[in-house]
């Protein structure tokens, strides 16, 4: 599920899996695959040196907010409209509350749910810009603190709400992890990983 994380630049804003069966993350109306926000965030681990990181993020937009879907209606299977609609009719909220959780594996979905979001998003690449000596982040146009950075990351580290099923994680989140681990300065500076 996505939770709420504060942004310097647009206030409250959603973050998050989406779907157990699917490591996709929506930030507002963005959508990346949870491989790729890792991926991204290890190269800039990798560039800690730098005062500032520049890159480019590939990501898919929906401009009509209509069409992200109604992400309640379709977990409880009485509204499946837009993107997260359709992805819901594909792979429904599981029946036992107990099943709720993130599945490691979902990175394996990644061609189905590609198809499924090229339907009603644009793939974009949205600038990125890490600033460790003012220790903020902007993807996009949202800006982020350092502590809101490292919420965004511990999220994906655990797993979102309900959490990686079993304590499992993909091996791209240990990767990750590492890589911040092994740069523990600017933006990623006291990140603790529980």
């Amino acid at each position: 599920m996505p939770l709420a994380f504060e942004s310097l630049s647009h206030g409250t804003i959603a973050f998050g899996f989406f779907n157990i069966d699917s490591d996709m993350l929506l930030l507002d109306q963005h959508f990346l695959f949870g491989s790729e926000f890792c991926l991204r965030i290890g190269e800039m681990a990798e560039n800690i040196d730098k005062d500032q990181f520049k890159s480019n993020w590939p990501i898919y937009t929906i401009e009509d907010r209509g069409q992200i879907g109604d992400l309640m209606g379709a977990i409880h299977g009485i509204r499946f409209t837009g993107f997260i609609g359709e992805l819901y009719r594909r792979y429904p909220f599981p029946a036992e509350p107990a099943d709720f959780k993130q599945k490691p594996e979902g990175y394996r979905n990644q061609a189905v749910v590609r198809d499924m979001i090229s339907a009603y998003a644009r793939q974009i690449l949205l600038p990125v810009e890490a600033n460790h000596r003012a220790l903020e982040l902007d993807i996009g146009t949202y800006k982020f603190s350092r502590k809101t950075f490292q919420e965004l990351i511990k999220y994906v580290w655990q797993g979102g709400y309900p959490r990686w099923r079993g304590g499992i994680r993909p091996d791209y989140v240990m990767d990750m992890k590492i890589k911040i681990e092994d740069r523990h300065r600017g933006l990623f500076e006291d990140i603790q990983f529980e």
